[in-house]
């Protein structure tokens, strides 16, 4: 199937605009990320993101957060819907990260998290729930 040059030419134009902004923000988010819809990312700066790495709906990441991968490993984490990660927080490894799940600011995560549970810590540790039952109680 033929492009247009219209076509081409927007794609070039985005890729320099991501290039741009990768530069100003010093953020390395692939433009083929796996990525949900509603991401949250009010301060860009120094998130690094690797390209395998799966990111559910509605996540909210802060700054100088990695998603990466450990080494001699392919696999990044999986973020499922509702994640929200501190500022500074290092996610490592093919670890997956549950539901509504709350990451703490600096905290170093290499294994899976549950669904609705808070970590932080290095290595990260469950410290409480951000379940709505468990709160009431």
């Amino acid at each position: 199937m033929k492009h247009s040059f219209l076509s081409l030419f927007r794609k070039k134009i985005a890729v320099l605009r991501y290039r741009f902004w990768s530069v100003v923000s010093g953020a390395d988010i692939p433009l083929n990320l796996n990525l949900g819809g509603g991401i949250s990312i009010p301060h860009a700066n120094g998130i690094v993101i690797h390209p395998s790495a799966v990111i559910g709906v509605n996540c909210l990441i802060h700054q100088q957060v990695t998603l990466g991968v450990k080494r001699h490993e392919a696999k990044a984490p999986t973020l499922l819907g509702h994640v929200d990660i501190g500022a500074g927080a290092k996610i490592i490894g093919n670890i997956t990260i549950g539901k509504h799940a709350l990451i703490g600011a600096n905290a170093v995560v290499t294994r899976d998290v549950p669904d609705y549970a808070i970590v932080a810590g290095v290595p990260a540790k469950v410290i409480g729930t951000t379940h709505a039952s468990d709160i009431d109680s």
